[in-house]
């Protein structure tokens, strides 16, 4: 789906940031005016035009928090947190020390904090026992009762931080009582930005503690707990659910067997025996050729690099092999729910791929390009997806 660019990845994050308009994170007119002005494969115009309109938001969001209106200034400040995040998108050069990259990130952080604090239900920022620190967290209620509900429990993605959350998930669950506890596990957000945690496949290790912390909760219903794989989180959710049987539904948004081999294929199969071989200076000369012309390669392995920890592309493709869920697909018994949009460029085949392997009981939905919901995380229909996720949870939790 072509959205006001004809790079590829400026296309799918245009659209990314322009379909959270449905829960209030952005203005179309604000996305046309500020895509208008940023050339295709222009990362310097990219962060340059979002952080000036997030900016200019931001400040109208501050004058009517001055001035004692609410509602107008909860909504620029959602707006402008979501257009932080993407100005802040494509810096991946050295993201822990670029001032431009902290400030933007720190940005986005803060005005979604501002905004909660205006919000007509609770929302409560809360630190998650992990390790020996804690993961940075926020509790999004349906109301201040106390009364245990349906609780949806939130992993993010390869890029996504915790802010963005509410638009993909919390606000559609509120609307139809369920609240939503979201984290920053390692590699995500604040996690790797303050605390430089970086990725680890055995996301059992995080989603135990998480769930932990939730079960102390007296609003949350222990019988009724969702978890939700956002992207690469899908995969990381599987993963964990290997081991952890807590839950009571499993929602795979989108569903991912392998992370490695659905990535890797962006790579030439000669190149990427290189990275694997431990050929890394052969391949960051072929690389070097490669990513000037290639947006969406480009930044996934700087990415990928950062949120890995690791040390070039060729190490990051090396760690990134255990990602996959060989040998542990049989382990899941909660019913699934995968989402499998049929445009989707990177994770093609993936959704089907881990229908076919679970045992437990799972739900295969597509959703066809034609109808407006076929991109990756079905950016650009959002609102359908949620439909079909909250029908088949108030179905599986059995919610009146």
């Amino acid at each position: 789906m072509k959205f006001l660019f004809e790079d590829e990845s400026f296309s799918f994050e245009a659209l990314r940031t322009a379909c959270f308009a449905t829960y209030g994170g952005a203005d179309l007119g604000e996305v046309l005016v500020t895509a208008r002005a940023i050339g295709d494969g222009d990362e310097a115009a990219w962060h340059r035009e979002w952080k000036n309109t997030a900016g200019r938001v931001h400040e109208l969001g501050n004058r009517s928090l001055a001035a004692g209106h609410r509602v107008s200034a909860r909504e620029a400040l959602l707006r402008a947190s979501n257009y932080y995040r993407t100005a802040e998108f494509y810096l991946r050069d050295n993201p822990f020390d670029d001032p431009d990259a902290k400030e933007l990130s720190a940005l986005a952080r803060d005005t979604f904090a501002t905004a909660a604090g205006l919000m007509d239900t609770p929302v409560e920022a809360v630190a998650i026992p992990y390790a020996d620190t804690t993961l940075p967290g926020c509790l999004f209620l349906v109301d201040d009762s106390g009364r245990p509900r349906p609780t949806v429990v939130f992993t993010s993605g390869f890029d996504s931080i915790l802010e963005e959350a509410y638009f993909a998930v919390a606000a559609a669950a509120l609307r139809r009582g369920y609240n939503c506890l979201a984290y920053d596990g390692p590699g995500q957000g604040a996690a790797l930005r303050e605390q430089r945690l970086f990725f680890r496949p055995d996301w059992e290790s995080v989603l135990t503690p998480v769930l932990d912390h939730a079960l102390t909760r007296q609003e949350i219903d222990p019988t009724r707990i969702a978890l939700h794989g956002y992207s690469f989180g899908g995969l990381l959710v599987a993963r964990a659910a290997a081991h952890e049987h807590r839950a009571a539904a499993l929602i795979l948004d989108d569903g991912i067997y392998s992370y490695f081999e659905a990535t890797t294929r962006l790579i030439p199969p000669f190149l990427l025996q290189w990275m694997l071989e431990g050929r890394d200076e052969e391949a960051e000369r072929v690389l070097s050729l490669m990513l000037p012309r290639n947006t969406a390669l480009r930044w996934a392995l700087r990415n990928g690099v950062w949120t890995f920890g690791a040390d070039s592309p060729s190490d990051y493709v090396r760690r990134s092999r255990p990602y996959t869920l060989d040998g542990l697909a049989h382990q899941i018994t909660t019913p699934a729910l995968i989402f499998d949009p049929d445009n989707d460029a990177t994770f093609k085949g993936e959704p089907q791929r881990l229908h076919q392997a679970l045992t437990s009981p799972s739900t295969l939905i597509t959703f066809p390009e034609a109808e407006g919901a076929g991109e990756h995380c079905s950016y650009g229909g959002r609102a359908t997806l949620h439909q079909h996720l909250f029908d088949w949870l108030d179905d599986t939790l059995a919610i009146a």
